[in-house]
Order: structure tokens, then sequence, then C-alpha cells
């Protein structure tokens, strides 16, 4: 059956930005067969009809960073720097966990992701002690999609290094088709100061044998740049470099502290930037200069990182906020245009995940897209401007409908694939069994 989504304000985000005013998008099996202007030509008899009712719709959101399996760790470490957040808090605190504590952490991150407008993500988990098909067969019944990779780190014993890479392997292998190919894998070295030169070439032949992206986190603090300079004698950027790690497709997640060298290099290995920046300022690490990446030509998409370090997943605050982060940063209002900022998180950020399938409202692209009812809202008035609202006055919480393939994940702000009520209550029985 073909579905018909009629008398809606149809924000496309493909390269010309087009926007149909009273528009009309037509699925079938899950993928977009029209997109445009009201047609009646393009009507069949059998055609099932959705009177949007003046409702925005814009494609679902792209997460380009996050931690689901920490959502459960939300509030456990404000006014902290990096480095003691991730060694007193992250860390001992994941060491804790259980299947059932990974398996609800995960369900309450992709719920508060359905419910805010995210429709794919580029998430990084610790699988330590957990039925990693247990968690994953709760994520793919959620309905998302994306990539969901296993972290690589050089912690503990040499035993335990080379386990923790063997795992890391068989996930990669596999999860590469998953959740009738909505989820997909990449491979995770956590970074370069917790993970060992061996990790990391080993990382890049895991990711050349499968031929998967890679998703690290690169270059975001200071702390970080002068630790890997003081070890190996180069910046972070060049040292993944050397080590081959850009030899497959990678995006690396902050990119804060980086040179114009530094820049010059992922711009030519075509590294991906997923910005985080409400993190970023949370953990004082800094402002990262997303203008001069896209100047080079860099693909940037937004990501929230994980919700202990943010404290949600609100797509929307994230590029509101990454707007005005790079107005102030250059004193100059037309840097990161509106336009320019929902691609990113949007169009932009599926091809920083190497997703180009989705993230946009295309012909032949799959139907994930979202709709905003702006009627009885004051916030989202006048209705004439509702290009700069979506931006500067929408949060996730105005989100009224998402569709991920053309299956229809929330239905007037419920989510549908997922017992939120029975998810909450678990989560917070849940976090009272850990300590720290």
């Amino acid at each position: 059956m073909r579905n018909v989504y009629m008398n809606g304000t149809f924000f496309t985000m493909d390269s010309g930005n087009r926007i149909h005013e009273t528009g009309m998008l037509i699925e079938e099996n899950g993928t977009i067969q029209y997109i445009g202007p009201y047609a009646a030509d393009q009507l069949t008899e059998h055609d099932h009809i959705v009177d949007l009712k003046g409702k925005w719709v814009l494609p679902g959101l792209v997460n380009t960073h996050s931690h689901i399996l920490m959502t459960i760790l939300r509030g456990i470490g404000d006014d902290m720097l990096l480095k003691p957040w991730l060694t007193t808090r992250v860390f001992p605190l994941e060491a804790q966990y259980d299947t059932e504590i990974a398996t609800i952490s995960a369900q309450l991150g992709v719920l508060e992701m359905l419910l805010s407008g995210t429709t794919a993500c580029s998430d990084m988990f610790n699988p330590i002690g957990i039925d990693v098909d247990a968690v994953m067969d709760a994520i793919g019944a959620t309905g998302i999609t994306g990539a969901i990779s296993h972290t690589i780190f050089s912690f503990g014993s040499e035993q335990e290094q080379r386990a923790n890479l063997q795992a890391a392997e068989r996930f990669a292998k596999n999860y590469k088709t998953w959740a009738d190919g909505r989820l997909t894998t990449m491979v995770a070295p956590h970074s370069t100061y917790t993970c060992s030169t061996q990790a990391l070439v080993e990382s890049v032949r895991i990711a050349l044998d499968h031929k998967l992206m890679v998703h690290i986190h690169l270059a975001e603090t200071d702390h970080e740049v002068e630790e890997i300079q003081a070890s190996y004698g180069v910046r972070p950027v060049e040292h993944a470099r050397r080590l081959g790690l850009f030899a497959q497709p990678t995006i690396i997640a902050h990119g804060v502290v980086l040179d114009d060298e530094e820049r010059a290099i992922l711009s030519a290995c075509d590294v991906r930037v997923a910005h985080n920046p409400i993190s970023n300022l949370k953990l004082g690490s800094g402002i990262a200069d997303i203008s001069k990446l896209l100047d080079r030509g860099i693909k940037v998409g937004i990501g929230t990182d994980g919700v202990a370090s943010n404290n949600n997943f609100d797509m929307f605050e994230e590029l509101r906020t990454a707007a005005l982060l790079q107005k102030g940063l250059y004193k100059d209002a037309s840097k990161l245009s509106t336009p320019q900022v929902l691609a990113l998180a949007t169009r932009s950020g599926a091809e920083a995940m190497g997703m180009p399938q989705t993230g946009s409202l295309e012909v032949n692209k799959h139907a994930d897209f979202i709709t905003i009812d702006p009627s009885n809202k004051p916030h989202l008035q006048p209705v004439r401007e509702a290009l700069s609202h979506l931006v500067y006055a929408v949060s996730g919480r105005d989100v009224c409908d998402v569709y991920i393939r053309g299956k229809q994940v929330v239905r007037n702000s419920h989510c549908l694939t997922i017992d939120a009520e029975k998810v909450i209550s678990e989560a917070n029985r849940l976090q009272r069994k850990l300590k720290w």
C-alpha cells in the first residue's frame, strides 16, 4: 500500500533546501516515491491518505555521536573536566553494568531520541559483562536506524586487551547488517589516549577487513593533545594518521583542539567530524571551530554525546547551540546560517556517517521523517517564519510524529515501539544499584 501525506509544509533539506508549502509526500515499501507540491495525478484509488493539517515535515534528525548505554548515568558527573569525569564516574560505573542495566539504559536513550525527532544515530558503547545479543535485539526492536559500535580500550592485562579486540571484531562482523538492515556497526577505538598503538593498528585492520567506518574520540581537549604529544612526539591527528586510522572513512567525535595543519589532514583524508557543542561546553573542553572545517569541505554532523555530559538527546537544542556558538566565536551573525545548521543535523550528518540514503526528503531515499504541529503553540508563531523557528524556537518536545522507513514509531508524541512507562520505572530502579 502506498501512503500519501498531504497538506503539510515539507522542508526537504535536499541540496537545494526546497520547501513545499501545501506539499505532498508519497511513501511505498519504506521509500519515498514522490515529494513535492500537491499533485492529483500522483494519486491512485488505493492510496492511504493522511491529512497532516498544516504540520511541518522535515527529515528525521541524525545524531552523529551518542552513548545510549550511558543514559542511566544522566546527572552523575556535573561540573567535572573530561579526564576525572571518565576515570572517577563513567568507567567505574560502566564496570558495574549487567545486561538488564544495559538494555534498559539503551531503551531509555532511544526512547528519548525518537520522541525528540532523532531517527538515526552513530553510537559507541562498552559491552563488558553484558549479553550483547540481548541489547542489540532491544535496540533493533525500537525501530531506530544507525551504527552501534563496540568500544575498544587498552585496559587491563594483555589477555584482557586481546579479548576486547576479539570481541570488537566479532561484534563488527555479527552486526554489520542487523534489524532488517536498519542497524550496522563501525570500528570504535575509544581514543588515542585510552588505546595503545597496537590496538589502534588492530582497529584499522578490523575496519579494512570488514569494510567498515571508524568512529573515535579525537582532539577533544588541550590535555589530550599535550598527553599524546608527550608520549608520541606528535599531536593526536597526526598520531592517528601515521597508524593508518584514516585508511577507511572515519568520523571523529569532537575535533575541538585542531590547528590548520590538522584540518588540512582531515580534509585530505576525508575524515568527518561529529560536533558536540553542549557536551564540549559542559565538560569545559572548549568550542570547536566548525566554520573552518566547513570552509575546508570537511563533512560535519551534529551529535549530542551521551547524556552524562549533555544532559539530553534533544538535537534541536544541540543544533541551535551550534549555530549560536559560531556566531559568537566569530562575532559574525552570518556564520552557520539557518539552512546550514539544519543541514548539519540532517543531510550532512547522514553523509558524515556514510548513510546518504537518509537525512533528506528525496525520491528513492528512506521515508525517515518527523512532523511538528505549530498550532496552539505561541513560541512557533507566526508560522510564516517556520524555517527560523526550526532552529531558534523548536525543541524536541514539539515533535508530534516520527516515521522510519515509512513505519510510524511515534504518534502524537507517544512512542509506539517502546513501553515508556516500564522503561522509565525500571531505569529509576536499576540506577539505584550503581555505587559511586
